[in-house]
């Protein structure tokens, strides 16, 4: 692709958050490519999350600019704000489904946020976004309590895919699933990511979601994007919580088969 904003889904410049005097992010920098999956590791409470909440203007930052498919919000209309929260989905860690409303209420809950559709329209794309990862419409007449923890997910990623975005926020995705539930979602949603042709940015720290789903990895410490680039190449970097975290992986990620 030509220009940047062409190739560049979101572009983090100079990034500065603090809470009072703790500074989480010291003047970070990241690019996500469009149409690609990236992956965020980095020590609990080194300010992953920090970072995709202040992406989508739920937090302020003290300095620096984050552009989403080129719209800066700091300068951009409220129309163009507007435009552009509706081109993005959000998975939240653990789901975060509104226990008071139904799944299909859940699913359709953003539809009535960003569109105007009759409420027959609305339940038959719910309906297909449930089959989309998954789950039936019977599943879509229960509550969030009636829920295991992979239907929730499902569920929740049905949610984040109501109104067809283009760029996708995944928090710990697989976070609380057993290795089978969660190998299951992260091939849901690789195959959902190369179906529809999403950008993906997710915090995790599933090694077999970034050995598998994950085009690049980025691995932030100390406030900053320290490492990016492929698994294997993140790998190399000689960074304590790295070789903690990768403590007798390394084998066995250098010999897995390619992502698919």
């Amino acid at each position: 692709m030509g220009g940047t904003q062409a190739s560049k889904a979101i572009e983090v410049t100079d990034l500065v958050v603090a809470f009072g005097s703790v500074t989480v992010l010291d003047h970070l920098t990241l690019d996500v490519n469009v149409g690609e999956v990236l992956g965020l590791l980095g020590a609990s409470g080194g300010g992953k999350s920090v970072l995709l909440r202040t992406m989508l203007g739920l937090l302020k930052k003290s300095q620096g600019r984050v552009r989403v498919f080129g719209v800066d919000r700091d300068v951009a209309t409220d129309k163009q704000l507007h435009d552009l929260e509706r081109r993005w989905g959000v998975l939240y860690q653990d789901g975060a489904l509104f226990s008071s409303l139904t799944v299909f209420q859940n699913i359709e809950f953003p539809m009535r946020e960003y569109l105007r559709l009759p409420n027959r329209l609305m339940r038959e794309i719910a309906t297909a976004k449930l089959e989309m990862v998954g789950l039936t419409a019977e599943d879509g007449g229960k509550m969030p309590s009636e829920l295991s923890g992979g239907m929730t997910k499902r569920a929740a990623l049905a949610r984040a895919l109501a109104i067809d975005p283009a760029i996708v926020f995944l928090d710990e995705p697989t976070s609380g699933l057993d290795p089978i539930a969660a190998r299951d979602f992260g091939v849901l949603i690789r195959t959902l990511q190369k179906t529809l042709g999403l950008t993906v940015f997710m915090v995790t720290h599933d090694v077999d979601a970034l050995r598998t789903i994950c085009d690049r990895v980025a691995l932030l410490a100390g406030g900053k994007i320290v490492a990016v680039g492929s698994l294997e190449q993140v790998l190399q970097v000689q960074n304590p919580y790295l070789q903690s975290f990768f403590h007798g992986v390394r084998n066995s990620t250098s010999s897995a088969p390619a992502s698919p």
